[in-house]
Order: structure tokens, then sequence, then C-alpha cells
């Protein structure tokens, strides 16, 4: 048989999100299907349905309060249950227990490293590190997870951090780029472009056009563009061969 009537104070709290809002001087909360509260708050979900666990509202989920009528009547002004579960929905804070807390600020964590490994390298040997090594980093930098950011929005002042307030040597991964121009401008733009990278790693000169590829700080990319945009009327132009790339002479 199927447990259509388990008993509220059996729900497992690791499966439920509970989403609360204080009202009227009182606490009211309903349970809900994990990641679904998201869902409905964005529209993607619609159904109540596939929202609640429960289709009540309770002062005390975890230990099967149910709210009585004359309270939502007093709070709510109403005692219409789906309209009141609508409210919460909207209004109320979703509650994160310390356990499930830990699990997502670990694996946002992680992520950010990951992402940090993708994009930065050993300035010595130009090679990338690896991710458990870039989390070591982070604990001795002291560095905090935003819980409420995305880990992509996180990777730069992580990097900043890393720099900072580590004993690790790091920097962020070169990016690979090809500049070519016509030749006659190559003549008086050669040392500004070239200056700006950290390898040459090819130059051709032509009848017609020069073409470089180059190793840089992908902060230099925009001074770079900047130059041929100024000074090539478009006749110059820059190609990203890699967005990430490690140095081959290293």
């Amino acid at each position: 048989m199927s447990k259509i009537q388990q008993p509220s104070n059996q729900i497992r709290l690791t499966n439920v999100s509970i989403v609360r809002l204080k009202k009227g001087g009182k606490r009211f909360e309903i349970a809900c299907y994990k990641n679904k509260v998201q869902e409905w708050r964005t529209g993607v979900e619609t159904s109540l349905d596939d929202v609640l666990q429960i289709a009540n509202v309770f002062i005390n989920v975890s230990k099967g309060e149910v709210a009585k009528t004359n309270d939502l009547q007093k709070a709510f002004g109403k005692s219409d249950v789906n309209e009141i579960v609508k409210e919460i929905l909207k209004k109320g804070e979703v509650q994160i227990n310390e356990k499930e807390r830990d699990h997502d600020l670990g694996a946002l964590r992680r992520e950010i490293a990951t992402l940090v490994a993708e994009k930065c390298e050993d300035p010595s040997t130009h090679t990338p590190y690896p991710v458990g090594m870039i989390e070591k980093a982070m604990t001795e930098a002291g560095f905090s997870v935003k819980p409420d950011k995305t880990a992509k929005s996180q990777v730069s002042a992580c990097i900043k951090q890393l720099q900072t307030d580590s004993t690790l040597p790091i920097q962020r991964s070169r990016m690979r780029i090809r500049v070519i121009l016509p030749t006659a401008d190559s003549t008086r733009l050669h040392d500004q472009i070239v200056s700006g990278a950290e390898t040459v790693e090819s130059e051709e000169t032509g009848e017609t056009e020069w073409a470089a590829v180059l190793l840089i700080d992908p902060g230099q990319f925009r001074v770079i563009n900047d130059l041929l945009q100024k000074e090539c009327k478009g006749r110059g132009r820059i190609e990203t061969l890699a967005m990430t790339a490690h140095s081959t002479t290293a």
C-alpha cells in the first residue's frame, strides 16, 4: 500500500523544504518538495500539488502541528488554505537545515575551486593546479563562500584573495591569440603589440600581412584590441585561439 496518510511528524526533513512566514504574531509553515519553491516563484511550476508535500498549513512542520483555522483567519484575514499557501510560498522564507546548508556550501566551494583551477596556473611551470590544491589554498586564505551568489561570480574575488592571502603562487592562465594586420602597420605597431605579450609563439611577415601568435594575460586582450581599433581603422584583427592556454616553452 502507498503511504498516502503518512503521519506529518514522520516527514524526513532531509527531503523537504520548509517555507516559513511570520504573520499576526504567529509562525506559519508549509512543507514543500525540494527545489520546487524556486520553480513556483519563477513561474516554471504552477501546480500546488507538485509543490506541496502536504496540502496544509502548520505551526511547526517537523512536529506535525497543524495551524488552527481561527489562527489562519486572524493572521491572513481568510481561511482558504490554498490562498494562504500561495501567500506563504510568495512571501515566506525557505528554511535550510544545518546539514543541508553545509552540503550546499561545500558543493559551491568545490565549484568555485574547479573554475579557479580551470582559469589559473603555476607561474613558474605554467601548468594548472589540481582542484584539491586550490581548495586548500582557499582555506588558507580564509576565502568565504557567499551562498547567495553563483560560483562564476565569485571566481575573480577568489583568485585575488589567493594571490594576496595564500602561500600558493598563482596567476591567471594566459590567453592564446593571433594578431593580423597589414605589414605597413606592423612596422610602427610591432613593439607595442609584442610588449603586451608574455610569450611570442610565432611571427610571420608577408608582403601584405604580418601575423603573430601570442600568449597574453587576459587583461591585455582589450588593450591590444583597442590599439588595433585606434591605429588600424579596421585593417587589423585579433582572434582568440584559446581562452586558457599554457606555455609550450615552459
